[in-house]
């Protein structure tokens, strides 16, 4: 049997015991919640529930529970709100909700700041958005200042994150015996460098660039160069370069086993500048650990894998020079490593800090015995104030657009 909603209101009392008596199947049409709150409000003011004896109630109370479908429960919640209020509706839930701490236009900020930096590692951003707010006082950053490292990773999942970078990542073009065998020990000294030549690939037998990464030991203040070639006639000139790039004395020079670092011309520039020269032990190889991270964690990061011709090693060094030192040094943030001895006997590096190289060599005791005698730290603390972290960032990455795209134009050309 199939009643509606208006049928259903308007049996008499004895219908609606007859109703009840009956067996056959039912089926109550209503058109959603509201439809059947408004029935049952009007099955209730049309017999007066209020005056009706407790027989009758029972009946009525009976009659709604099968018509509706709803328990016994749930039609008393009914009728209770029926008496109460005069009339059964849907109740609007009014539970608390917490305002969200981190609305869309702080996540907004985060996914843009992941873009300038290429997202780096959690407390390394955090670190970042510290120092945006307490360091350059940009009042944007005021809420992310404090956020944690593991809510940066949940906000990258959200919705927000995700189409602020969907909409705004850029497209990456298609391109991208000397020495004593010792690991080296700088003892909290800054100087002593690891170096490593990273190449970009060939195409068609034709060698690419080649990448000249150098970072210190102690502080992870980092070089970055690019020459033409790996024979000495190329390189030597580029370490050159690097080399005089760095704000401290060099003491030590390690790299690995490769022919461009161990041969007779390295060895008689080295013996200019007077640095110690180690290269890495056999099945040692955290040796150069630290260099080969940042090979992946900065020049395959920004440069990509693919073939870029040697004939853009002059473009290239420019970037590095004007662009990526000063960011690198001034703006990255770099964890520190803690050597922590378990009750095994075991030594493992935790990350309890992060900063910036600059930061790491101005916390050095006794840094002015390390710095050269024609900068000062007072120099360098001017030329890393005039931006913020994220400000020289996309300052960096607009200008690798400019040069990725030079080298497009005269693919096409």
């Amino acid at each position: 049997m199939l009643i509606s909603t208006k049928k259903a209101a308007e049996l008499s009392l004895e219908q609606v015991r007859a109703f009840l008596a009956g067996t056959e199947p039912m089926e109550f049409e209503a058109k959603d919640q509201t439809s059947l709150y408004e029935w049952v409000t009007g099955t209730l003011r049309a017999r007066s529930y209020a005056r009706m004896s407790k027989e009758g109630k029972g009946l009525v109370r009976r009659y709604i529970a099968k018509v509706t479908g709803r328990s016994r429960a749930q039609v008393t919640r009914l009728i209770g709100q029926y008496t109460d209020q005069g009339e059964v509706k849907v109740r609007r839930s009014r539970r608390h909700r917490f305002r969200a701490r981190y609305e869309r236009k702080a996540i907004e900020l985060l996914a843009l700041v992941d873009e300038a930096h290429d997202t780096l590692r959690g407390p390394a951003t955090q670190k970042v958005l510290y120092r945006e707010f307490h360091e350059f006082a940009d009042g944007k950053y005021e809420t992310l200042s404090s956020i944690s490292v593991a809510h940066i990773y949940n906000l990258r999942k959200r919705r927000e994150y995700s189409e602020r970078r969907m909409t705004f990542e850029k497209t990456r073009p298609t391109r991208i015996s000397s020495g004593e065998r010792l690991g080296p020990e700088p003892e909290g000294r800054a100087g002593y460098l690891r170096i490593d030549t990273v190449h970009q690939g060939n195409l068609d037998g034709v060698k690419g660039v080649y990448h000249i990464n150098a970072v210190d030991e102690v502080t992870q203040w980092q070089v970055v160069g690019a020459t033409e070639r790996s024979s000495e006639a190329w390189l030597i000139p580029g370490l050159e370069a690097s080399l005089e790039q760095f704000p401290f004395q060099i003491r030590g020079f390690h790299s690995d086993n490769g022919s461009e670092f161990i041969n007779h011309t390295v060895f008689e520039l080295l013996n200019k500048l007077l640095p110690e020269q180690t290269k890495s032990r056999p099945r040692r190889s955290n040796d150069n650990g630290l260099v080969e991270t940042k090979n992946g964690a900065v020049i395959r990061k920004h440069m990509g894998f693919s073939h870029i011709e040697s004939a853009h090693a002059d473009c290239i060094n420019t970037l590095y020079k004007e662009h990526f030192k000063p960011y690198l040094n001034f703006h990255r943030p770099c964890g520190v490593p803690e050597l922590v001895t378990n009750e095994k006997g075991r030594t493992k590096r935790v990350y309890k800090w992060y900063g910036t190289p600059l930061e790491i060599l101005r916390q050095l005791p006794g840094v002015a015995r390390f710095r050269r005698y024609d900068i000062t730290l007072d120099d360098l603390e001017r030329q890393a104030g005039r931006q913020t972290d994220t400000g020289a960032a996309i300052q960096m990455q607009e200008a690798k657009r400019k040069l990725f795209a030079g080298f497009q134009l005269e693919k096409t050309a």
